[in-house]
């Protein structure tokens, strides 16, 4: 199973590598477009290989969609961790009984024990 986790990383980054060489060109990225960035007075723009562009929009789409899912699935976390601490809390309780009902020496429930 580790050979397979292995060759489908290595087949990622080929595919990566080969759209990396083959979109070198250099694009320009503008925050507003030209006409009102000279209405403005400011010009907001980089250039970047078209393949920084790329890659850089798909991690910033599994950023996002990672906190997203985060704070989606906020509420399930809640409501594990509460069952947990209840759960915790009447095992605490299953314990104390069982221990009180050996301190009565009742000889039945010390059967059932």
């Amino acid at each position: 199973m580790r050979y397979i986790r292995y060759a489908i990383l290595a087949l990622i980054a080929i595919v990566l590598i080969s759209v990396s060489l083959a979109n070198r060109d250099v694009v320009t990225l503008r925050l507003v477009p030209e006409a009102l960035a000279g209405l403005l007075g400011v010009t907001w723009a980089i250039s970047l290989p078209l393949f920084i562009v790329v890659l850089g929009g798909v991690a910033l789409g599994l950023i996002v969609g990672f906190i997203w899912e985060w704070l989606r699935e906020h509420k399930h976390r809640r409501e594990v961790s509460t069952k947990t601490r209840e759960l915790d809390k009447l095992e605490r309780e299953v314990k104390h009984l069982k221990r009180g009902s050996r301190e009565e020496k009742d000889e039945v429930l010390a059967l059932l024990d």
